[in-house]
């Protein structure tokens, strides 16, 4: 298998799930800020053209990160990051997927349309009038997920898991972008401090800078 990576959140899930998980993957570096996930060849691996993008032995492709991350806990089921029961692996992706839909979505929205716009209005539709609203809509996430820390160690309760990672991602994307956590957040931020501190976050940090 081959992973093609480049900056941004989503890559720095991918890295940061593999760390956790304790094996790597041979990495080819894509850089987006050129355009090269633009270009004919990569766009024949992934006509989406995103990243980041693994590459099986057959040659076939899986993009999208938490797909990557779920083919990958197939091969890889331990230590579990998605869950070993169908209840635990259900409440994983019932976070993943409201992350996804709560702040994911509304934050990158909101990036690519204000302070990333010079570099996606000629690669993807962009809206600047619904820039405010898309950051608006990422706070209000934000809110839900500050209010569901309040007596929780990690997301899914007493198991750190791939929820917890694209959240913490996201929130490490937005203070770069333009859209830091709000001070009135102290779940987060503790929540944040505690993720940060894993030796995880340190190694797919190099995914850190830019979208």
């Amino acid at each position: 298998m081959k992973l093609y990576q480049s900056v941004g959140p989503n890559p720095r899930v991918v890295l940061m799930y593999v760390a956790d998980k304790g094996f790597a993957l041979p990495r080819v570096f894509i850089d987006i800020m050129k355009g090269e996930n633009r270009q004919p060849d990569y766009v024949a691996k992934n006509p989406f053209g995103g990243t980041p993008l693994l590459e099986l032995d057959d040659g076939s492709a899986i993009s999208e990160s938490v797909a990557i991350c779920e083919y990958l806990e197939e091969q890889h089921p331990s230590p579990p990051l998605i869950g070993t029961t169908p209840e635990e692996r259900a409440v994983t992706r019932m976070l993943v997927r409201r992350i996804d839909h709560e702040v994911v979505v509304p934050m990158s929205s909101g990036f690519r349309s204000a302070e990333g716009l010079a570099m996606f209005q000629d690669r993807l539709l962009c809206r600047p009038d619904a820039a405010d609203a898309n950051k608006a809509y990422a706070r209000d996430g934000l809110a839900k997920f500050d209010a569901m820390l309040a007596d929780r160690h990690w997301l899914a309760g007493g198991r750190f898991t791939l929820a917890d990672i694209l959240l913490f991602c996201f929130v490490e994307f937005g203070g770069q972008v333009g859209q830091p956590l709000p001070t009135e957040f102290a779940n987060i931020a503790a929540w944040h401090g505690r993720v940060a501190a894993r030796p995880s976050a340190a190694a797919s940090a190099d995914a850190k800078i830019g979208l």
